[in-house]
């Protein structure tokens, strides 16, 4: 049996994040369907989690495991950017948008067996900025730095043992879709202080799934949390395996040593459609690729030489070569189907000589040395990093650019970019909330090109950060639409980066494995997932 399901998320991504109305009822979780319960499920994925620590990590490796383990207050409705309850039940929002309050479910407790309380979600969030937490210097805490939690969050109080209040120092319209990322998770006190440091390999949450063990660069294991709260785990145990290679990871689906996997090579799909027993789960990418230009170090620290890379490197070509049909060329710093994309802006497109004139105009006609570093791992946004990178140095030879590739172990290049220490480098994000703040404010704002960086163009533009700042406070749509079209603009003009493409997300999976459903956001959820084997 061949099948291709493909979920179109294209009309959610059109729209603003849509909210559960504050104090709205849950639906009540399913109940158990003995038929479904059972098996061990194994993901092939192209690498390892840097940690298991929610809070510290910044990188969807790490996220696929935290997310089997933890909750947060609120949660994307799967497949969408919609936001429903989750540990809390309900929330109200005060008439100045600077008081949230939350509503906590009953009853949940955490692996360890201690008990989900008020104190544990103000727990889980003081220690990533109160400097004085005895666990803040577990951190550092990156996304939250990212999100510029420090100037949007005041305190957050525990009224009783159930009720919680975030009171805020200035409106964040986004806030609540804030409170559904990763690095909101609720962790268990207790085990944060039996652990310390090492916390971060030994997780524990509210999650579907407790953690087992985990042998690094090879595979994390989970079992089912039977006393989730959250309606039945049908899969006994949940493995990610490490498989770098997308051409392995694909003999190791039809060997049936893996049960779906992540990011396939685009030269591989064509089989895989003829290859029955297989079915193909894809979805457009919220997402994009990117190089970044280390605007604090020569010669990108010129606007020119910047344009001349944007003009010097032919994303067409790339796409064609790296991505196929599953790739688009990027333009802006946000994916097309997201509201506020900005389509009148016009792409630089490919023309080395233009990219000449360019380069001698700043100082440089016969071209420069540069190091392009290129990521280990396949990404959502970036398949094959390695030969992307190979296509862009046959391309900028050929305006006297000589660019020497280099590239780290997956979690040495993220500390290594989040420290500046490039001068030019490829990554890319998947959005986490449906927000265009979670890709400029993140990715481009002065406060996020602070070290350890989001920003990791280090570009520092008042004209930018002004204006997302002044989109993050008003909650009237049309004027945040045109912010933020507007600080494409000066994005364009400026040229931090080079974009390079948007994808479409491609799950292959054996086709017994049932209601695994992608996400928008690039999660990866197990915890309605069956096995009809």
């Amino acid at each position: 049996m061949k099948k291709t399901i493909v979920m179109l998320c294209a009309l959610m991504l059109l729209v603003p994040v849509v909210l559960f109305a504050a104090g709205a009822k849950e639906a009540a979780p399913a109940s158990a369907d003995d038929s479904k319960m059972g098996g061990v499920l194994v993901f092939g994925r192209s690498g390892d989690s840097v940690s298991l620590d929610p809070g510290r990590e910044t990188d969807g490796e790490s996220f696929y495991a935290t997310t089997a383990v933890f909750d947060t207050l609120v949660e994307f409705v799967p497949g969408q950017t919609a936001v429903q309850p989750a540990l809390a039940t309900s929330w109200d929002i005060s008439d100045d948008g600077l008081q949230y309050t939350f509503h906590l479910r009953e009853g949940v407790m955490f692996h360890d067996g201690t008990p989900f309380n008020a104190d544990a979600v103000v727990f889980s969030f003081e220690r990533q900025f109160q400097e004085d937490h005895p666990y803040y210097d577990l951190g550092p805490w990156k996304y939250w730095g990212y999100m510029d939690m420090d100037n949007i969050v005041k305190e957050v109080v525990a009224v009783d043992d159930y009720t919680v209040q975030f009171n805020l120092k200035k409106v964040e319209a986004p806030f609540i879709a804030n409170l559904a990322m990763d690095f909101a998770s609720i962790v268990s006190p207790t085990a944060v202080a039996k652990y310390g440091e090492d916390f971060k390999n030994n997780p524990v949450g509210t999650g579907a799934f407790k953690f087992v063990s985990w042998t690094k660069d090879s595979d994390i294991v989970f079992d089912r949390n039977a006393n989730y709260w959250g309606g039945p785990v049908y899969l006994d145990r949940l493995i990610l395996k490490v498989i770098p290679d997308a051409t392995s990871r694909w003999l190791a689906l039809q060997k049936g040593e893996v049960d779906l996997i992540d990011f396939p090579s685009n030269d591989d799909i064509p089989a895989m459609r003829s290859t029955a027993n297989i079915q193909l789960i894809q979805q457009a990418g919220l997402n994009v690729g990117y190089l970044a230009l280390n605007t604090e170090k020569k010669p990108f620290d010129n606007k020119l030489v910047r344009q001349a890379m944007n003009y010097a490197i032919d994303q067409q070509e790339i796409v064609d070569g790296v991505y196929g049909e599953a790739g688009q060329v990027a333009k802006n710093p946000i994916p097309p189907g997201m509201w506020s994309y900005n389509d009148d802006i016009e792409d630089y497109g490919y023309n080395p000589q233009k990219a000449k004139e360019l380069l001698a105009q700043a100082g440089y006609p016969n071209g420069f040395e540069m190091e392009l570093w290129a990521m280990p791992v396949a990404r959502p946004y970036n398949p094959d990093a390695r030969k992307v990178a190979e296509i862009m140095q046959a391309q900028l030879v050929k305006v006297g650019i000589d660019a020497e590739i280099v590239s780290y172990e997956w979690g040495t290049y993220l500390d290594k970019t989040d420290m500046g220490e490039h001068q030019s480098a490829m990554l890319g994000w998947t959005g986490d909330n449906g927000d265009p703040d979670n890709f400029l404010w993140v990715l481009l704002s002065e406060p996020a090109a602070q070290l350890p960086a989001g920003n990791i163009a280090l570009w520092k533009n008042k004209e930018f950060t002004d204006l997302c700042a002044q989109a993050k406070v008003t909650t009237d749509q049309a004027e945040r639409d045109r912010l933020y079209r507007a600080a494409q603009e000066v994005f364009h003009e400026e040229a931090p980066w080079v974009p390079i493409a948007h994808s479409v997300v491609t799950v292959p999976a054996m086709d017994y494995v049932n209601d695994f459903v992608l996400y928008p956001t690039g999660k990866r959820v197990f915890k309605h997932v069956w096995l009809d084997k």
